[in-house]
């Protein structure tokens, strides 16, 4: 049903990864039956994405960046989303111990044997980025886009001086985990709910819902309500207001959640004295 109401909101770009699930893989093989019976005459106007990088199976070429687990890989996706080809396939991190050249001529492998129509890169800081961005260019296939993790409370890009890289290459940013696992929404307001990511342990543990990390969420609501936001809108819609920023990645679990992030577009504009009220909350 939420794919259902993404698709009717205009979203058209729907990404994964080999190892998303609970189990990994589960996410590809569920998307794909979706796809098969509800969106199969639509295929030309979806945009699909995968990636591979983290651990997936035993052995030297079950993760990483070689080129064998990166075909094998997506040889493996594209069977449990039951597709001819994806349309952008990503390197899911950086590999310390395999030769960048040898990732980046895996991705150009991939899209001249037609099995992804163009590439990305995530998890990549700067200086990494800059030099497989200039690899690919050199083999032909120029990286489309890059996915940081980026939000209010996950900064590094700026820092890092990523943006900046990407602008100068023409290179995308699609930042993930943009409501950072859920705290930059109402969900935590009054603390810590129950059956929340957070009392699972997944991603977000309760050690890090501090009281000096709830009374940053509280004063972020409160400039979000003078905005007629929802915190979740403010927060997506920050990251929007960059140019540089081509478009963020919903993690919605419900169409009432999709809905809700997608009305932030009425929204975007930022005066000067929002901007200097939420950096002070962000830093104090």
């Amino acid at each position: 049903q939420t794919l259902h109401t993404a698709f009717d909101c205009g979203i058209t770009h729907f990404d994964l990864a080999n190892n998303y699930g609970p189990p990994p893989g589960s996410a590809e093989i569920n998307f794909g039956k979706v796809l098969k019976e509800d969106f199969a005459a639509y295929r030309d106007e979806l945009i699909i994405s995968t990636k591979a990088g983290y651990y997936m199976w035993p052995g030297p070429y079950g993760e990483w960046g070689s080129k064998k687990n990166l075909v094998a890989s997506l040889n493996q996706s594209l069977k449990r989303m039951q597709l001819d080809y994806v349309d952008i396939f990503y390197h899911h991190r950086p590999d310390p111990n395999t030769p960048l050249e040898e990732t980046m001529m895996a991705l150009d492998l991939i899209v001249r044997q037609g099995k992804a129509l163009y590439v990305g890169i995530s998890n990549y800081k700067s200086e990494d980025a800059a030099k497989a961005f200039e690899l690919l260019k050199q083999l032909g296939t120029p990286c489309l886009i890059h996915q940081p993790k980026y939000s209010m409370f996950e900064r590094w890009v700026e820092k890092d001086g990523l943006l900046n890289v990407l602008e100068a290459n023409g290179v995308g940013c699609i930042p993930f985990s943009p409501l950072a696992q859920g705290l930059l929404t109402n969900k935590y307001l009054k603390g810590i709910p129950e059956g929340s990511r957070a009392t699972r342990g997944v991603f977000l543990k309760q050690e890090q819902i501090t009281e000096a990390v709830l009374s940053k969420v509280r004063a972020l609501n409160d400039i979000a309500t003078t905005r007629n936001q929802s915190l979740a809108q403010m927060a997506l819609a920050w990251l929007l207001k960059d140019e540089r920023v081509t478009s963020v990645l919903i993690g919605a679990s419900s169409s009432a959640q999709l809905l809700d992030s997608v009305a932030c577009l009425k929204n975007l504009h930022f005066s000067n004295a929002e901007l200097a009220a939420i950096e002070m909350i962000l830093v104090s």
